[in-house]
């Protein structure tokens, strides 16, 4: 038999403890000292970036210049950059100065550097026209029109004309057209889009081609296979030529006379 004692001791020995209401947090000392110095470096040390950037934002004394400078010229360059050099040598925004450079007429691309130790250096590159855009606008090389109206065109530009909006896709077919043409021993001098999306170009010699809307590239092939050795031969004869027709094309003569050689005129519907 098991004495009461001992069955009261394994009771209480068996006995889940209650949880802990408050568990004990370990405290560590902060070392203030390692923390106030890692401070004063990095105090120490922007205050040292600070007095270095007042020290060499000097002012800008200088601007010098390249480019080819045939339409731009350098006075237009420093009146462009002349708001900004009150800024200092560091804090001038570049990326501000050559906005403002590209912005005058005839510049397509500038960029500006910091020469030490007070100096900008700019570098542009002129705009290249490529044809004239109605009465006194210019296109680019890449069909964007830079001018709308511009002081001096260059009468050797050929003219493109159209509806507003359609510069790009003028100039993308006339550069297509010219290099067939030159290949052809023939000059585009002007080319037209109406708005009904009807194409017609002018050439050199004062003959205008009417193409049409409809299979635009084709009917310029057709021209240049066989419309053109009549108009090689008797240009100063002949007004236009119509490549409307389906399997032909019409000329129109300038004067009444009736050709030597009849050109092959289809005489169905014009297709448009």
């Amino acid at each position: 038999m098991i004495p009461k004692w001992l069955l009261r001791r394994n009771r209480f020995k068996n006995k889940p403890r209650s949880p802990d209401p408050k568990p004990r947090v370990a405290w560590r000392a902060i070392d203030w000292r390692k923390h106030l110095r890692k401070a004063a470096v990095l105090g120490l040390l922007a205050g040292a970036l600070a007095a270095l950037s007042v020290a060499l934002d000097r002012p800008i004394r200088t601007i010098s210049m390249d480019g080819d400078f045939q339409r731009v010229s350098p006075g237009q360059i420093e009146s462009a950059v002349a708001p900004y050099l009150a800024a200092g040598f560091m804090s001038a925004d570049l990326d501000a100065i050559e906005r403002a450079i590209e912005v005058l007429p005839w510049v397509d691309h500038a960029r500006v550097q910091r020469r030490w130790p007070d100096s900008l250096h700019v570098s542009i590159l002129e705009q290249t026209a490529a044809a004239r855009w109605g009465e006194s606008g210019l296109l680019n090389t890449r069909g964007e029109v830079f001018l709308r109206a511009a002081a001096h065109v260059p009468s050797e530009l050929p003219r493109l004309s159209g509806p507003p909006g359609t510069e790009s896709q003028v100039a993308k077919e006339y550069l297509a057209a010219e290099a067939r043409m030159l290949e052809a021993g023939m000059r585009i001098a002007a080319l037209r889009l109406d708005e009904r999306g009807a194409w017609e170009m002018d050439l050199d010699s004062g003959v205008t081609v009417r193409l049409g809307r409809r299979e635009v590239d084709a009917r310029l092939d057709r021209f240049i296979r066989s419309a053109s050795q009549v108009v090689a031969h008797r240009a100063s004869e002949v007004a236009y030529v119509d490549m409307r027709y389906s399997n032909g094309f019409a000329i129109g003569w300038r004067t009444a006379a009736t050709p030597a050689s009849p050109p092959d005129k289809h005489t169905e519907e014009i297709n448009g």
